[in-house]
């Protein structure tokens, strides 16, 4: 058996080595390094997969969910509503900007922003929802978008863990994540399930004219060189970049399928057992594209857990262990441990494990193995 990775980045990338060489080589011949033809070619490759009018690439997805607020033109002491459970990038920009988070608990089952506990928080200020598509799943889209409708809000999906995942409305209808609201953000970091060699970023929306205000945003503001009509940054894709994910672009269903693949191995090997939570998938098959594989561990030993996995060669990970109010950055006298009763739970319960395009049977077989046997 092959050593365990958390994410096998180096076994996918051997499947496309010599496409990804001879493009890499291409760009570096070109000397086209920023804004160049292959930047162009993936934005138009990632506009087709997405069936959105308007992908802009950035230089990283925590970027790309700042320049999406910038671009709404909030102000500060607008309030955005979010996830408590989540990476801190989310919270980080809001506040970056001097908008004002407000942090809200999810559902205990898919970890995803809890509908209710957005409407008891909606008021006067609240300007906008950044639901998390959390570990790879959909939120609830219809209904927070119905939420958004009532109370005239914008809703920015944070897709940085769900790229190519579909959410099915009531009619029946699909549309991928990250291009429901009025506008998506993800990051293209090399653990991502559409990873880059470095960083980068991209901003989806079907609004013209937000799409080219963000445009000049991530370029200082710039439409005509040296002419800065709004107040910008620097956040370009690097060719480089964008030449290797427009290659494994096309590879992006596959490894979705491997990973959704891995995780129904994974769901039968750990079934039933009485201390473990399997992941929940809400909907369809093509709603979850498990960017994490995430157990809850009920009335066992997590952290004994964790070590035994270490002990084994099994890398695995915590995510999140701290909730965001109560980090140091985010704390608010106003937050009540009783509206984090969920989250507050399941920093305690939760343990990733690997879980990428490059697992084999054997992999999953002593990984579960080891879980059951420390578990009993």
């Amino acid at each position: 058996m092959k050593k365990i990775e958390m994410v096998d980045l180096k076994g996918q990338y051997r499947h496309i080595k010599e496409q990804v060489n001879k493009s890499v080589l291409e760009t570096i011949e070109s000397a086209m390094f920023i804004n160049g033809p292959k930047v162009k070619s993936f934005q138009d490759h990632l506009e087709k997969y997405l069936d959105v009018k308007h992908v802009i690439p950035c230089a990283n997805g925590t970027d790309a969910l700042q320049i999406a607020l910038m671009g709404l033109g909030l102000k500060p002491g607008d309030e955005v509503i979010t996830a408590d459970f989540t990476f801190a990038a989310t919270v980080e920009v809001i506040s970056l900007l001097g908008l004002t988070p407000v942090l809200v608990d999810v559902d205990p089952k898919t970890f995803n922003i809890d509908l209710p506990s957005i409407e008891k928080v909606i008021g006067p200020k609240t300007k906008a929802i950044i639901p998390v598509h959390l570990f790879g799943q959909a939120a609830d889209m219809e209904e927070i978008l119905a939420l958004a409708n009532k109370h005239n809000l914008y809703v920015v999906e944070d897709n940085a863990q769900s790229i190519g995942a579909n959410y099915t409305f009531s009619d029946g209808s699909k549309k991928k994540t990250g291009t429901l609201g009025h506008i998506g953000t993800t990051s293209f970091f090399p653990s991502k399930n559409l990873g880059a060699y470095g960083d980068g970023g991209a901003i989806f929306t079907n609004d013209d004219e937000l799409a080219h205000t963000i445009r000049g945003m991530v370029n200082h503001g710039m439409y005509i060189r040296y002419q800065h009509d709004v107040v910008g940054v620097n956040s370009r894709l690097d060719s480089i970049q964008a030449a290797i994910l427009d290659i494994k672009l096309n590879y992006l269903d596959f490894y979705n399928e491997s990973r959704k693949a891995s995780a129904l191995k994974y769901n039968q090997r750990l079934a039933d057992h009485p201390n473990l939570i399997t992941p929940f998938r809400k909907g369809d098959c093509d709603t979850h594209v498990y960017h994490q594989y995430t157990l809850k561990v009920i009335d066992g030993d997590r952290d004994g857990l964790i070590n035994q996995l270490n002990e084994k060669g099994i890398p695995c990970g915590v995510y999140y262990p701290i909730p965001l109010h109560l980090q140091k950055a985010y704390t608010n006298d106003h937050y009540n441990a009783d509206d984090f009763k969920v989250t507050l739970e399941i920093v305690n319960q939760v343990v990733s494990l690997p879980m990428h395009s490059e697992l084999t049977d054997d992999q999953i077989d002593f990984i579960t193995d080891t879980v059951k046997s420390f578990l009993g």
